[in-house]
């Protein structure tokens, strides 16, 4: 067949062309981005974690008693571990160790901490089997996810009472402290995961609603007990685990109210990012913990996502800046290299499992697609996606990220009513 002068042309332009082609595709393929394929990357992780899942029945409270405790089989109870009773005298307060001879505090094993485990393992379920039924549409994981559900929030038998009153008291009290409401950040995952399962069919619209009035009265005890407020003025990952809490639930229930948000837009705004953060973008408060390195990473993945919940299409929490001091921009700009390389931590290292740090921080990947950052994303990739511990797991409150950077479909609870 001859060629013709328009064929050799086109040919020999093709050859030209073919490296730059092949070196832009190449380039475009390996192009850092500040928003990686979450669902790809944790596509295994997630499904490994949900079948194991798919066999363990619920745990509710009522299954764990404690006779110390004051309130009923639904109420929440828990006691601080390093604090211990007389053996002299049983029946006088528990006081709290002081005296080491260890690296790392000595605990009490006789504590109560079974419905704090029992509340961290549902944590732990809920968002596993939520995120793989989002990835595979399979209604398995989102009906094992509601029967947890069920057992926890709706079945009068075995469902939790919607406070924590006795959290972390100190026997003989009656009553919880503010170090208590820490021990339930976990919830604001499991609030996330709630969207997804709308069309799941393994709920229905009543229990869904059910579910929301639950998590309202959850709420409106964090607003109105004076144990919840204390924790909310604290300045330190006490008073950022409320604003967590509250900011899931309410962001949860904007479409039939939203002034809850507009209540803690202005919160996060003018109190927390003040109450909080320094000039030089650390977390004061807690560098004076024993455990400053973590404290610092729990405290900025906490931030990282009440940024994601305040923030609308027309207002980015992230940019929220006093004019006298920072704001989320100079936190993840001050800790970035404490996260590539926990060497160069200039403060005192943790009393335990310091070098077990830094995991995957949710709050890497959610400040890179925030500012644009794809190293922050990158760092995040290479980290270790799972604490190897429950005492770790404790402070690393988000394990399924996609659930938070994916949307859900908006839904209104029936029972409820738009705003206007």
């Amino acid at each position: 067949m001859a060629v013709t002068r328009r064929t050799f042309c086109s040919q020999a332009a093709t050859l030209l062309l073919s490296p730059h082609l092949l070196h832009t595709q190449t380039q475009t393929q390996t192009q850092p981005t500040a928003r990686p394929d979450v669902a790809a990357i944790d596509h295994d992780r997630i499904l490994a974690q949900a079948n194991r899942y798919l066999t363990q029945p619920p745990v509710p409270l009522t299954t764990l008693s404690c006779p110390r405790s004051p309130g009923t089989p639904h109420d929440f109870y828990s006691e601080p571990e390093d604090f211990f009773p007389d053996p002299a005298n049983p029946t006088a307060p528990w006081t709290q160790q002081t005296q080491h001879t260890n690296p790392s505090p000595d605990l009490n094993p006789d504590a109560f901490t079974a419905h704090r485990d029992a509340l961290l393992n549902l944590s732990l379920t809920v968002p596993a089997l939520t995120a793989a039924y989002l990835l595979t549409t399979d209604l398995r994981y989102a009906q094992q996810a509601a029967a947890h559900l069920r057992a926890w929030f709706l079945t009068p038998a075995t469902s939790m009472t919607p406070t924590l009153q006795y959290a972390q008291t100190i026997p003989p009290a009656k009553n919880g402290r503010l170090e208590g409401v820490v021990e339930a950040v976990h919830l604001a995952e499991v609030v996330q995961s709630l969207p997804f399962l709308l069309n799941s069919e393994a709920l229905t619209s009543e229990e869904l609603a059910g579910l929301t009035r639950w998590f309202t009265a959850y709420l409106d005890w964090l607003n109105t007990s004076r144990t919840a407020g204390l924790a909310r003025d604290n300045k330190s990952h006490h008073g950022t685990s409320w604003l967590l809490q509250a900011s899931a639930i309410a962001r949860l229930t904007e479409p039939a109210d939203d002034r809850p948000l507009t209540t803690l837009r202005h919160q996060f705004r003018t109190s927390t990012l003040r109450a909080q953060i320094v000039s030089d973008g650390t977390f004061p408060h807690e560098l004076t913990t024993p455990n400053p390195y973590r404290n610092t990473l729990f405290n900025l993945d906490m931030l990282a996502a009440i940024c994601l919940l305040l923030s609308t299409r027309f207002e980015s929490a992230w940019e929220y800046e006093l004019q006298d001091g920072p704001g989320m921009h100079t936190v993840i700009a001050r800790l970035y290299p404490y996260l590539l390389n926990r060497g160069t931590w200039p403060y005192r290292a943790d009393a335990t499992y310091f070098t077990s740090l830094p995991l995957r921080s949710p709050g890497l990947l959610f400040a890179a697609r925030a500012y644009d950052r794809p190293e922050y994303a990158a760092l995040w990739k290479t980290l270790p996606p799972d604490p190897p511990n429950a005492e770790l797991q404790r402070t690393f409150p988000i394990r399924q990220p996609l659930l938070w950077t994916t949307r859900p479909k908006p839904w209104l609870p029936s029972g409820t009513h738009a705003k206007n």
